[in-house]
């Protein structure tokens, strides 16, 4: 057994260095933060590793079988002898997985911001927020029921409207924070209505427990004669979650606050993109597949069509899109929309189970990779102090280092072999082609526009032109700054990474995560291979024609592609719609009503009462006027009258 300590330092480690940061670290040692902070992950990490390795090989199988573990259980609030909201760390393949990946990512963001953000008036701020968002995203992978998730699920959310708006005194980053925040409270309202459905009819909050009863044939049988227009309440249980879960991965239509989260420091953007945010959508149903997959096996299908479109929705915008930070946020749009649709595509236990495998899988390599791009971006965003296209290229001599990792991160993305996402990608397809050829196609056509918009960006960075410090002229208040590759506190990550980016693929991941907890071996079908890699060539192909040096050819597309090209480029004018949704049908038909009868009727009717209560205070406040003479009066005027009365009634 696991020390449950150990376990539990993991997210306590984070959240103390958060403390002591965000409380004395500003006032007594400013300097000092970003060190503290980075040693508190790597502490971390190497309790995740050593957890990880302990499961893996050591107690987590049980007769073949990766087994479910609670490491540590306390009844926090008890509504029932059945029914309770605990704290507990439950530890299985895909949580032991995610611990490593979000504390090995969030260490290699601290230490490249060591000199990202070096100088940073607010340097103290900005990594007591980190370590916060590390602690959230720990604590919400380890939960061991639903309702302990979506406390740390809100948290996650505080966390990222913190740091994406961290530069407050920045209206666009402001505007970003609360787009983030809005955009998906409105999604995490479905997610908690599921949370009430699936606790109300499996009488449990806590996952196993929903798990086993969802897919008893002896409970779930009951549970489907309660239908709500055509649908049994489980399966509505589960597709509001997995509305929550599309917000959060930034999900069509639900994706229109990630592009503009890019407002954030770029190694938060690193952080939010490649681990922990944007993949906790992906991991509420890989946490509850099960019950998408026995229960509700419908549910499943729009898992897989909401994540095919809005893997091909996000590739299009991507490849029009001339800020590299919103490239790569679309490219994570359309990477987590494959995991999505890899899950979809799934049945569980035994080869039914490849596209869980492969999604899992494929969240594990995209985290490094994705974590590379971002970072390798925000290197030569650091070099040139901008982040469109048109300011940079031919920068692969001057960032010799940079460019190297980076063109490593962009080969893993697309597929390419013996890079890391080939053997991912290879498994989310072949899942897809066994299941659904609609959604293979689509995955296909997506495969190949990632290769093009990936290698685009590629080219347009570090090839096209002679770079020319001239260039930075306008971007820096007119001042000459001397131009050299970024310190070794951010190289080191990229180079750590770009490794990885390379190895990562041979892990016999199938072996260790699956949808039933059995191994599944990690088969390279070379004949199904050809087709994809020869795709993503091409893409690459397309790619260099077009921008490895300055030509006409990008724009002579553009202009015969026309309309199609402008409305990819404003991005298909979601923004627009929901804008129009908003301020022209939800503020004038319901707003202004609504503030029209909060103003005249509820206000108008309390001040009607307090006006009115005014009006008779004033009329009969003189019986109280404290003078003497005036209660005699009154005395004896009312005596008087009681006489007059008695004697009345008397006659």
């Amino acid at each position: 057994m696991i020390e449950p300590l150990y376990i539990a330092l993991i997210p306590l480690i984070p959240i103390i260095s958060f403390l002591i940061i965000a409380l004395i670290g500003r006032r007594y040692f400013p300097t000092w933060c970003g060190f503290l902070g980075t040693l508190s992950l790597f502490t971390s990490f190497i309790l995740s590793a050593a957890v990880a390795y302990r499961y893996f090989f050591e107690i987590g199988k049980v007769e073949g079988v990766y087994q479910k573990i609670i490491a540590l259980k306390y009844a926090w609030l008890q509504f029932t002898p059945d029914l309770s909201i605990d704290m507990g760390l439950l530890l299985d393949p895909i949580s032991v997985m995610m611990i490593v990946i979000v504390t090995f990512i969030s260490l290699m963001v601290h230490v490249y911001s060591l000199g990202y953000m070096k100088g940073d008036a607010r340097i103290s701020t900005y990594f007591s927020f980190l370590s916060l968002f590390t602690f959230s995203m720990l604590g919400l992978v380890l939960a061991s029921n639903i309702f302990m998730m979506y406390i740390f699920w809100e948290l996650v959310g505080v966390s990222s409207f913190l740091l994406i708006g961290y530069y407050y005194d920045k209206p666009s980053a402001v505007a970003a924070s609360k787009k983030a925040f809005i955009v998906t409270r409105f999604a995490d309202l479905g997610f908690l209505i599921g949370i009430l459905v699936l606790s109300y009819y499996t009488g449990s909050l806590d996952f196993g427990i929903i798990i086993e009863r969802s897919t008893d044939p002896a409970f779930s049988g009951s549970l489907a004669a309660v239908s709500f227009m055509g649908l049994s309440a489980l399966t509505w249980g589960v597709l509001l979650v997995f509305i929550g879960g599309a917000g959060k991965s930034a999900m069509f239509p639900l994706h229109i606050w990630l592009p503009d989260a890019m407002e954030g420091p770029t190694p938060v953007s690193a952080l939010i993109h490649a681990a922990t945010m944007v993949v906790a959508g992906v991991y509420i149903v890989a946490r509850l597949f099960p019950v998408f997959s026995l229960a509700c096996p419908g549910s499943l299908d729009v898992v897989a069509y909401v994540g095919i479109f809005s893997s091909l929705f996000a590739a299009i915008i991507a490849c029009t899109q001339t800020d590299i930070k919103r490239v790569l946020a679309y490219s994570t749009i359309s990477q987590i929309g494959f995991m999505m649709f890899a899950l979809g595509v799934s049945g569980y236990g035994g080869e039914q189970g490849l596209g869980y495998m492969g999604s899992m899988f494929h969240l594990f390599t995209h985290s490094i990779f994705k974590a590379l791009l971002f970072l390798g971006a925000g290197s030569v965003i650091h070099y040139v102090h901008s982040n469109e296209m048109k300011d940079m290229g031919g920068l692969r001599k001057l960032m010799p280092i940079t460019h190297l990792t980076f063109l490593l991160a962009c080969l893993a993305i697309a597929g390419i072999p013996p890079f890391a996402g080939f053997f991912s990608k290879e498994e989310i397809l072949l899942a897809a082609w066994n299941s659904n050829k609609l959604v293979y196609y689509l995955a296909i056509i997506t495969a190949t526009l990632t290769a093009f918009y990936m290698f685009r960006l590629y080219f347009s960075i570090f090839w096209n032109k002679t770079f020319s410090p001239k260039q930075l002229e306008g971007h820096v208040n007119g001042e000459t700054h001397k131009l050299h590759e970024a310190p070794g506190t951010m190289l080191f990550p990229l180079i750590i990474l770009g490794l990885l980016s390379v190895v990562a693929g041979f892990v016999p991941f199938g072996k260790f995560v699956s949808s039933d907890g059995l191994a599944l071996s990690n088969e390279l079908h070379l004949s199904f291979s050809v087709v994809p890699v020869l795709l993503a060539i091409v893409g690459i192909i397309m790619a260099f024609s077009f921008y490895q040096k300055e030509n006409a050819a990008p724009k002579k597309l553009a202009t015969g592609l026309k309309g199609f090209y402008t409305s990819a480029y404003h991005k298909f004018y979601i923004d627009e719609v929901y804008l129009f949704i908003t301020h022209k049908l939800v503020f004038n038909l319901i707003g202004r009503p609504a503030a029209w009868i909060d103003k005249n009727v509820v206000d108008g009717s309390m001040n009607g009462i307090a006006a009115l209560t005014g009006s008779i205070s004033s009329l009969i406040k003189g019986l109280q006027s404290g003078k003497l003479q005036d209660y005699t009066l009154y005395f004896f005027s009312g005596l008087i009258g009681f006489v007059l009365l008695i004697i009345y009634l008397w006659t």
